[in-house]
């Protein structure tokens, strides 16, 4: 029995900041008189591909969520706990969540909020109990005996494995209606540092938000028709992405090494799903692929022998939004969804701590 994602919504925190203020701010707050750091930080962001990134942290100069990393009395910077980092994440997804929750439902043709059975959250950037699902279920009118699981911690290629539960529960329980909500804010975890790693996170990682609504019941309007998930791992890379979490918010290790990882095992990784569905890799219509950054995008066309344009919803949502880790693939397949046409097969790819590789194929319907 096929399974479909009918819906898809995005959405940003109000303040946005172009990639060359973020490269200043960071310049003032860790690069005085240090040439070298300076000349790295403003290679880093002017080869990122990244041109705005939007972040709950809405300004450095003033009060508000932002002054929790600026000392105004002084005029310095600040590295706020993990705690108060902790309190911003709360805040924003008590109030981010439950909103884009509500335009997903709302958006999405013969569902109601009575017919959810089923909330999936996810998110690495934050938590907190009762949490966003618990905040979404009590905004929305939502009934008290929809299911609630969370994701947590997981990274990037998360969206996969909750896209991937949501269509479990509608294979075992075919009226099942799945609401998907993953929300990352990235930037909480901003770190004054001059080791490459953090400023290489610092460069790429930004907030967003994104659902998704699962069913069995084919869409009134397009959609896409989940046909199947495979994951794989890159075991020598397992030193190259992780997260672990200290005193001074979420530290990501994410090295130069990754890309050229992604590279040596995108091929190997993407057969088995291919395989599974009995498509050959010149029959893909389209290329969803998390943009984790524009050396990754780069490798991942390199090693697959794509043409250029193949990956240009990746490079669009990376260029207006950053790396929004687990939230980003759903603004690509949005994007990618617009584009193609009924009966078009579409491979969408994350990657994540482990190394992990996900991907998956998709039919537009």
């Amino acid at each position: 029995m096929p399974v479909y994602l009918h819906h898809i919504e995005t959405a940003v925190p109000e303040t946005a900041y172009p990639q060359t203020v973020a490269a200043e701010i960071l310049k003032q707050a860790i690069a005085t008189d240090d040439r070298k750091t300076e000349r790295l930080i403003q290679r880093l962001y002017s080869h990122s591909g990244i041109e705005t990134r939007h972040s709950v942290l809405g300004g450095f100069e003033h009060d508000g969520p932002g002054s929790q990393f600026h000392n105004l009395a002084e005029g310095t910077f600040r590295s706020p706990s993990t705690e108060e980092r902790n309190l911003i994440y709360t805040e924003a997804a008590r109030r981010m969540a439950p909103e884009l929750a509500a335009r997903v439902i709302d958006g999405c043709p013969g569902v109601s909020r009575g017919e959810i059975t089923h909330l999936i959250t996810v998110s690495c950037t934050g938590f907190f109990q009762p949490g966003p699902d618990f905040a979404i279920v009590q905004a929305l009118g939502l009934s008290d005996s929809v299911e609630r699981y969370h994701l947590g911690f997981m990274g990037c290629y998360a969206a996969f494995p909750a896209l991937r539960m949501a269509q479990a529960f509608c294979l075992a329980q075919p009226d099942a209606v799945v609401l998907v909500v993953c929300l990352e804010f990235c930037s909480l975890h901003l770190q004054w540092s001059r080791e490459t790693d953090d400023l290489l996170a610092g460069s790429v990682f930004a907030d967003g938000i994104s659902g998704a609504i699962v069913r069995a019941q084919p869409p009134a309007h397009g959609g896409l028709q989940l046909d199947a998930f495979v994951s794989a791992l890159a075991p020598a890379g397992e030193q190259d992405m992780a997260w672990t979490i200290g005193n001074e918010g979420f530290r990501m290790r994410l090295s130069s090494y990754v890309p050229e990882l992604i590279q040596n095992g995108i091929t190997e990784a993407l057969a088995p799903v291919l395989a599974r569905t009995m498509l050959q890799k010149d029959e893909i219509d389209h290329w969803a692929v998390h943009p984790g950054g524009r050396a990754i995008l780069d490798r991942v066309e390199r090693g697959l022998g794509l043409p250029a344009e193949s990956l240009t919803a990746s490079r669009e949502v990376l260029r207006n939004f950053g790396n929004m880790s687990s939230a980003t693939i759903l603004f690509v397949l949005k994007a990618v969804q617009e584009q193609a046409r009924a009966g078009e097969r579409i491979v969408a790819l994350a990657f994540g701590p482990g190394l992990t590789i996900e991907s998956a194929v998709l039919t537009r319907v």
